[in-house]
């Protein structure tokens, strides 16, 4: 009697059936293994010499590299000697580009008919320029292509390293397109066009930080001028949209001793003790200035006065009221709060001297989306298939929070896949099966079936 094939039978075969394609195309000489290299340049990639002859490449040629997805760059090749025949040397950036990680598989030609570029677009990367200022294309670009030969790709996204900083830039655009080759020339200046430099918005983090970081380290510009620095500001806005985490990154970025607060543990049933926590905590910080409390639900101690039956609640009004006003100028603490109910917060703490700072952090655009989800992923293993900005596009109305659920839900999902390879039993889990691990597009849209922006739940 014949037996019926399984399920797992037929996954067996598919995977049999995937590693012998994939074996068989390695055969053709212009496809090569990925292995990192050394060198450090966004338009190199390296190759044995024995692989050069034998695709007719000479050192300093360009070539067309091809990935996955149909993602294509240009490089120039180069010979090394510790370079095995059957594999190719490229960096971070240029795998990055091609959609491809280590030990994939990427095919290599010669691209001998590139025309010199007329005219180049390129854009910087916003979340690599916060707090920068001076001239990008002075600083970056122009050392960066001087006398150096390079190919360029419509698409493409480099770093560049100059001023103790790495800044990203993408290829928006190239004459003729999809690519040209860039050099040092008298017309270079007016061939490479920097876009959005003078149109940048401050982020909210950008505000803060400068609104934290003047009073904190340069309180002398406020003296010579004759004013007090700020001392209270006031993010408010939905939840999860990552109030207390820029507060946290503003302190990391400062240096800054951080000190965090939540409203409803101040609250005590022991007569004075809510007020001796708040006082506590200011005391706390003047002794590790420079440094930033930051409060968090303010509005569950500091509600209107005239509202409010408790009078507990009415005296740690009065007490922060007193401790806003008491802060000296040498002691160096900015006291940061949050709430997503600004109206419902005494006016006495919104005026001038207190609170007079407020900053809306609203919902994130399809770009905020995007860093959002690069942060969250950054120490995902995710697979080649993964496009994030389609992700942030199809994001709407997402919070910081919803997103990190999604990516969470996603890898979750990845690992319930994976559960019919695992043995719950054994201790230890298979090396063979810890690799395989990768979030897939198709996770990430299992996830965003299953989850939904918490912002439009509240309304519903």
């Amino acid at each position: 009697m014949a037996s019926v094939p399984t399920q797992s039978d037929e996954k067996t075969k598919k995977n049999e059936a995937l590693a012998t394609a994939i074996l068989n195309n390695k055969h053709k000489p212009n496809r090569l293994v990925v292995e990192s290299s050394p060198k450090d340049d966004n338009s190199v990639v390296s190759l044995s010499q024995a692989k050069m002859d034998e695709l007719g490449l000479f050192r300093g040629d360009t070539a067309i590299l091809k990935g996955k997805k149909r993602r294509e760059t240009v490089c120039i090749v180069l010979s090394d000697d510790t370079c095995p025949n059957e594999k190719i040397l490229m960096n971070k950036v240029v795998r990055h580009n091609l959609r491809l990680r280590l030990g994939d598989v990427v095919s290599i030609n010669a691209a001998p008919n590139i025309s010199y570029g007329q005219r180049v677009h390129i854009l910087p990367i916003d979340d690599t320029i916060e707090g920068l200022t001076g001239n990008l294309f002075e600083v970056f670009l122009k050392p960066y292509f001087v006398e150096s030969y390079r190919p360029v790709h419509k698409g493409d996204i480099f770093s560049v390293k100059a001023a103790m900083r790495t800044v990203e830039f993408k290829i928006v655009e190239t004459d003729p397109s999809p690519l040209a080759l860039l050099l040092q020339t008298p017309e270079f200046t007016a061939k490479v066009i920097l876009l959005n430099e003078k149109k940048r918005k401050k982020t909210s983090t950008m505000w803060i930080k400068e609104m934290v970081e003047l009073p904190l380290r340069h309180p002398q510009l406020f003296k010579s001028i004759g004013i007090k620095p700020p001392r209270g500001i006031l993010l408010f806005g939905p939840p999860g949209t990552g109030k207390t985490l820029i507060a946290r990154a503003v302190a990391n970025e400062t240096g800054a001793f951080f000190f965090l607060l939540n409203g409803p543990e101040i609250m005590s049933k022991l007569a004075g003790e809510s007020e001796s926590n708040l006082r506590k905590a200011f005391e706390e910080c003047e002794k590790n200035s420079p440094a930033i409390l930051f409060i968090d639900e303010i509005d569950a101690i500091a509600p209107k006065r005239e509202k409010t039956h408790g009078e507990v609640e009415r005296r740690i009004v009065s007490q922060l009221l007193t401790l806003m006003d008491g802060l000296k100028q040498r002691t160096h603490v900015v006291v940061i709060a949050a709430t997503n109910r600004p109206n419902s917060i005494d006016p006495a703490l919104r005026r001038f001297g207190r609170f007079d700072r407020e900053i809306d952090i609203g919902i994130p655009d399809a770009i905020g989306r995007l860093e959002i989800l690069r942060i969250h992923t950054k120490s995902m293993k995710l697979d080649s298939d993964v496009d994030l900005e389609q992700i942030a596009n199809e994001c709407h109305g997402y919070v910081g929070a919803d997103l990190a659920s999604l990516c969470s839900e996603a890898a979750i999902q990845q690992i319930r896949e994976k559960m019919d390879l695992i043995d719950l039993e054994d201790e230890t889990i298979d090396a063979e099966i810890l690799n395989s691990l990768a979030v897939t597009m198709e996770n990430f849209r299992f996830a965003l079936g299953k989850n939904s922006p918490s912002l439009c739940e509240k309304l519903l």
